[in-house]
Formats: structure tokens, sequence, C-alpha cells
């Protein structure tokens, strides 16, 4: 209700709200203040009745709070108080945060929504000192949303406990706030280890940055015992890339999708992460040099060669209006169901535990069992230098080959053809000169 002024005689004949339908719930009711906008009082069905105020903070989330308890303060210091606070948050001031802060009486969920507001706007710096990147803030609000709100949300920081968070981590683990896929897009919420692992991280950096920062004054979560995920070793064998082959072109004259077999292949390829090789942009590629050059990654901006197999399937991807060589079916996104696509080629193929990161994995194993050192992998997955020596891995025609050796040798595991003959690595000083079944230097 809006559009009267509040008195005490106005107030003291507001009447309790009543259900207007047999079972249905009774919520309070307000009424808000003609004169003064964004003041008002609630009525609760118990009879009580509170003064409020009603705004939208800088961030843009509307936010309600009760001010006062009526007959406890009068309509007049109700008004005055009311006016005060207004009077901040026209001046780009959250009061309600504000006092709360310095109560120490924020709760979780207020500090998550600061941390997002404030790192969409680049004022939070993440690795390597750079604003953090818009890929890892979406996943950090799913971990947020999925999990810690549900679980920690409501609790006041300063009461929270090293056993709340680890109690938490359990409840994670344990599939707590795990929820069913709705609807045709989008994820089902996963619980296990890793995601607990994951998800309590999360909340500890967003506790540091908050205590960095002079929103809260310590970080609860400061000591907190993650749990040590499993190592993911699965790696595909080459009967079972073979197996894997030989599905994708089954699926294929199935009717299988053509964009989601077409990544799973560039994965094995590659060993490129899962969303590097869905958000591939057409003008990233250096057909020349079989290089992509990324202007973000996970470790930064990177130059990243593939082999003249992996390039052949880029080329070979139908030329549309989009700027993704692995569009999306609809919109002008790229395409984000490769997950559902391998799920179903394995589980055709008798392959159990198969996830794009398997793919990266055993890209990295054919490497490995190819006689390739794992600095030189580390250059073709994109890992971030950990020291001096990596920086003088180059785009030389030393890693073209490696990236081609790789490709060509999954290739033929996937088209089941015979294996060319094997490279035999050479290493002198920690670099690599490939050498062929005869002995002569490629």
């Amino acid at each position: 209700m809006a559009g009267e002024k509040l008195t005490k005689r106005f107030i003291d004949a507001l009447k309790a709200p009543e259900p207007s339908k047999v079972g249905v719930k009774v919520r309070e009711s307000f009424v808000w203040d003609r004169e003064l906008r964004g003041f008002g009082v609630q009525v609760m069905p118990s009879g009580l009745k509170s003064f409020v105020i009603q705004y939208r903070t800088p961030e843009g989330r509307n936010r309600r709070a009760v001010i006062g308890r009526y007959g406890l303060m009068t309509v007049e210091k109700a008004r005055v108080l009311a006016h005060e606070k207004l009077v901040a948050v026209s001046k780009g001031i959250d009061p309600i945060a504000e006092e709360a802060k310095a109560a120490g009486l924020m709760t979780v969920a207020e500090i998550c929504d600061w941390y997002i507001a404030e790192a969409k706007a680049g004022r939070i710096l993440g690795r390597r000192r750079r604003p953090i990147k818009a890929s890892t803030l979406t996943m950090d609000k799913s971990r947020i949303e999925s999990h810690i709100k549900p679980l920690l949300g409501r609790r006041q920081v300063g009461s929270l406990k090293l056993g709340d968070i680890e109690g938490a981590q359990a409840d994670i683990a344990a599939g707590k706030t795990s929820k069913a896929r709705v609807g045709s897009r989008g994820g089902a919420t996963t619980g296990g280890e890793g995601v607990a692992a994951r998800t309590i991280s999360t909340l500890h950096s967003i506790f540091e940055h908050a205590v960095r920062l002079g929103q809260i004054e310590a970080n609860p979560a400061k000591g907190v015992r993650k749990l040590a995920a499993a190592p993911r070793e699965r790696r595909l064998s080459r009967s079972e890339i073979e197996r894997l082959g030989k599905t994708l072109r089954t699926t294929a004259e199935e009717g299988e999708h053509p964009t989601g077999l077409a990544a799973i292949r560039f994965l094995l390829l590659t060993g490129f992460r899962r969303m590097e090789a869905l958000g591939l942009e057409r003008a990233w590629l250096n057909e020349e040099e079989k290089a992509i050059r990324f202007p973000d990654t996970k470790s930064g901006a990177q130059t990243r060669v593939i082999g003249q197999a992996a390039v052949d399937l880029l080329l070979d991807q139908p030329t549309t209006k989009s700027p993704f060589f692995f569009p999306a079916d609809w919109g002008e996104g790229h395409f984000v169901g490769v997950v559902r696509v391998l799920d179903r080629v394995c589980g055709k193929a008798g392959l159990a535990d198969v996830t794009p990161h398997t793919l990266r994995h055993t890209f990295a194993s054919l490497a490995g069992d190819l006689g390739f050192s794992e600095l030189t992998i580390a250059a073709l997955l994109g890992h971030a230098t950990r020291g001096v020596t990596q920086r003088y891995i180059h785009i030389d025609e030393a890693l073209r080959m490696t990236a081609d050796r790789v490709a060509a040798e999954m290739a033929d595991l996937l088209d089941g053809r015979a294996p060319s003959p094997r490279v035999r690595v050479r290493r002198d000083n920690d670099s690599e000169r490939a050498v062929d079944a005869v002995g002569s230097e490629s």
C-alpha cells in the first residue's frame, strides 16, 4: 500500500494482514509514506508493527531493513532516522551495510555479494595482480549460489568457527547441496570432495579479500583443512583411443551432433582445456605458424602450437557468421554441450569415467609415450611457467614437430590406421631433436 502519510493515528488503525484464500500462507504487509519515499511501516500477521526503509544499493541490489519497533519508537523519530539513512543512500552509501560492518554483523551472503560487485567493477585483484577474470568470477558465483549461501549465507561472519566451515565442506562433499539438472539447458549441481574443497578455497579467498579491503576484521576460514582431492589419473589407452575413434565414426553416421564430435576429436588432437577449445575463435588461428594466439587463458595470454591434423580439423569446420570454430546451435555464443555428447559416445563405446580432462591427459600421456620431455609437453598444454628454463620454450621447429607428431599419432589411432614409424627423441641440454626410425635427424 502506498500514498499515505504515516502518523500515529494512521498506524494504530492498521490491521494485521489476513489470508485471501484458505490454505494460503499469510505474509506481512507494508504501507509506504507519501512524503518520504522509501520510508514505511511493516505489519506482521501477529499484529507487530515496525518501521522500515527500502532502497537500492550502489551495486543495484534491493535492500529492505527494519529501523525500529513501533511503540518503542515514535513516528517522528523514525521519520528523522529514515531520512538520515536515505540521504546517505543518495550519496552512494549503503547505510545498513555500513552499520553491520561497524558492528561486525555482516553475513556471509553480504560479504559474497560485496565480493561479486567489487570484482565485476575490477576493484579486486586476483592472480598476477590482475583484475579477476570473468570466467573465474562466473565459477565463483556458481559456488556461492549453489553451496556457500545455502549452507552459510545467513550466518554472521564474526560468529563463524573453523568447525562451521569444515562442517559445510563435509556437507558439500556428502551431496547435501546437490541439485538435479532442470530443463534442457544448464547443468546439475554436484557435490563430492573435489567440489567441496574448491568451494571452501573460494570462500577462504573471498574472506581474505574482505579482510584486506577492510570489510571484516579477520578471516574465519584461516587455517581450514581442505579435503585432499584424489588425483585425476584416468587416461585412454591406445586400444581405448581406437575404440573411441570407431564409435565417433559410427555415431556420426547415426546423426550424433557433428559439432560435439568435432570438438571431442579436437580435444584429443591438441590437449586443450575444454573451454579453450569450445571458445576458439577463427581470428586466433595462424595457419602458417600452425598456432593459436589466445588473448587470454587460465595462465594469461598465450601462443599455442597445434599439429597439422588439428589445423585441418579446424579448417574443415563449416563456415558460418559465427566467430567461433564450434558455434552454438542458436544464439551468438559457442557450443557448450560437449560433455553430454562425450557421455553418449563413451556410453556406446563402453568407456567409463571419461571427461574432457581425460582427453587432455590422454594427449599429454601419448606425447610422453613418444619420448618428449615434460618441459615440451607443458608448453603444448599451456601450463604456467614455473622457472627460467621454461621461458625459453618458443614456437620453434622442434615444438611444431612435437605438436605435429603427437597429433598425427592420435589421428592414426582414432582413424584405425597403422601407426606411423615411431619417433624417438634425442635431448641435448634441454633441447629436443627428432630422430626417425633409421636414425637420421629430422
